[in-house]
């Protein structure tokens, strides 16, 4: 499985990016995947290549390029309940500084590099992203609609801008959320939101889950629920994508 480390030309600058693709020189649907606030590290590359092992150029930037390469800060091996409060500390005044303007700039510099590799065919695109990164993956869905066909977001915030934002997707949608993080409550005014707004989705909690369900390098992982993320992720992918 073909990788790669990439620099993406932003407003601001570069950032860094690991791309994984599937071999043999063909053009392949793009996939936008944005990190958790982690970032990008062993597990994330490991995603990146399965879903590339599908048929997908999968394209994974560092969010805070800004603050240097990724590692951005160092991260343990297994990032348990012990070390969070020190590492979430270093992180927490670049998801700060990672304001709404800066997520959309990026968004449209991420869109166009994707698109432009030669491995990528033409067409819509799909984002994907975990915890922060799936409120970041549903930004650039409402914001970019006629460039993404797909959206998918895990334990992320993804009503955190309201029903405005939710109005604008054009993208068929799967939301999968861990069951600490949202009420069978708020989970029904989530998916209300979208009905009203016509979003053709899926969004479920998923079963025994905590925040961050998806990460195997971290306490919060379930591996039923990272079988069934892949459940739901790749028909979403092969009905928007495959044939385009």
């Amino acid at each position: 499985m073909p990788t790669k480390t990439l620099h993406i030309p932003t407003a601001d600058g570069q950032a860094d990016a690991f791309a994984a693709f599937p071999d043999g020189g063909e053009r392949h649907p793009g996939v936008l995947m944005y990190a958790d606030g982690f970032g990008i590290r062993p597990v994330l590359r490991e995603m990146a290549r399965e879903l590339a092992g599908h048929g997908y150029y999968v394209l994974v930037p560092n969010l805070f390029y800004r603050h240097g390469p990724a590692p951005v800060i160092e991260l343990p091996e297994h990032i348990g309940e012990e070390v969070r409060p020190a590492v979430f500390a270093q992180l927490m005044p670049l998801v700060e500084a990672h304001t709404a303007e800066r997520v959309l700039s990026d968004a449209d510099a991420y869109l166009r590099f994707l698109t432009a590799q030669p491995e990528v065919g033409a067409g819509p695109v799909a984002v994907t992203g975990y915890c922060i990164g799936g409120l970041l993956a549903m930004r650039t869905a409402a914001a970019y609609p006629g460039r993404v066909a797909a959206l998918a977001a895990f334990h992320g915030p993804v009503g955190a801008d309201g029903p405005d934002s939710l109005a604008r997707l054009t993208a068929e949608v799967h939301f999968g959320h861990a069951e600490s993080d949202l009420t069978p409550a708020a989970l029904g005014e989530l998916n209300q939101a979208l009905d009203a707004a016509g979003v053709r989705y899926t969004s479920e909690i998923y079963p025994g889950t905590v925040h961050g369900f998806t990460m195997s390098d971290t306490d919060a992982f379930n591996p039923a629920a990272l079988r069934l993320h892949w459940d739901r992720l790749l028909p979403l992918l092969d009905r928007t994508l495959a044939n385009r």
